[in-house]
């Protein structure tokens, strides 16, 4: 299966002016290493699935690959975080996402007589120490629950407009909303839940559980965007479709049919692209975060 729009032309969302974000984290002065895994290298092949994989992990991604080191412990110093220059207009784009974010969850938080942590937002380059072990480039975005931060390079949008067939800011802005989508789980005691359902079962079980986490942080980006655009008209034409193309290209059966070429449905962890885009169209269409309970739904 191909992509649900392929062909898609580039949009850009309406961002520019819009506050950004004081969570922001900058350590790309630090220094760390490129694409190492684990002191060795690995194909490219092999990292371009690991960048598909690894950031539609929510829960220590950091296992994939067995870049997993020292029992989780930071394995190298890293300077002090520093704000993004203020040129840097990535960084900006980034920091206006993560700031409308902050606005929706905030303000779903209230409503329920609950108060919003907003999580820090880390930007590296090659490696860097989390709470979670030594993050990493090839695994592209991913939230560390033991530190409440989102990691990102991003070097890994080019490979998300380039390499996989998604491109433009919406996209983009998905992925940092499907991230923090783990975050809110984590404040409301869901990741913890799955952790130690995860601990008392099989590989099977451990799997479907997976999935589950996964298409409720598609569900709960589509919730910010349906609260963002309501508050803030930031879409354009367009970016819907560029946001159900990254859902979709990185489902499962698309992951798999790229790295192996078939599908072996018992192994999802994620999710298979029809199922991404449908959860995410729930969140956008509904608003409400009462539609993204994947976990009693009977039909994925």
């Amino acid at each position: 299966m191909g992509m649900l729009y392929a062909g898609l032309e580039e949009h850009a969302m309406k961002w520019e002016g819009n506050r950004e974000s004081d969570n922001v984290e900058d350590v790309r002065g630090s220094g760390g290493g490129g694409f190492g895994i684990g002191g060795g290298s690995i194909g490219v092949g092999t990292i371009v699935i690991a960048l598909v994989a690894g950031w539609i992990f929510g829960i220590n991604p950091l296992t994939l690959l067995g870049v997993l080191s020292d029992g989780g412990a930071p394995t190298s110093q890293q300077v002090p975080a520093t704000k993004p220059p203020a040129d840097d207009q990535m960084a900006r784009f980034v920091s206006v996402v993560l700031a409308d974010t902050e606005d929706v969850w905030r303000e779903q938080f209230k409503q329920s007589g609950q108060t919003y942590r907003a999580p820090k937002l880390v930007l590296f380059r090659g490696s860097t120490p989390t709470a979670c072990g030594q993050g990493r480039s090839v695994m592209g975005p991913f939230y560390c629950p033991g530190d409440q931060k989102v990691y990102i390079d991003l070097s890994f949008y080019e490979t998300l407009r380039t390499r996989l067939g998604a491109p433009g800011d919406f996209a983009q802005a998905y992925v940092i909303a499907h991230e923090v989508g783990h975050h809110v789980q984590n404040l409301v005691g869901i990741m913890s839940k799955v952790d130690s359902m995860r601990a008392s079962g099989g590989e099977a079980q451990g799997n479907a559980l997976s999935v589950r986490l996964e298409l409720q942080a598609d569900c709960f980006a589509g919730v910010w965007a349906h609260h963002a655009q309501a508050a803030r008209q930031i879409l354009e034409q367009g970016d819907i479709e560029e946001g159900l193309n990254a859902a979709a290209a990185v489902g499962d059966d698309a992951v798999q049919r790229k790295s192996q070429g078939s599908i072996m449905p018992e192994r999802f962890t994620h999710g298979s692209s029809a199922q991404r885009v449908s959860w995410f169209k729930r969140g956008l269409q509904s608003g409400s975060v009462d539609q993204c309970n994947t976990f009693e739904a009977r039909q994925l």
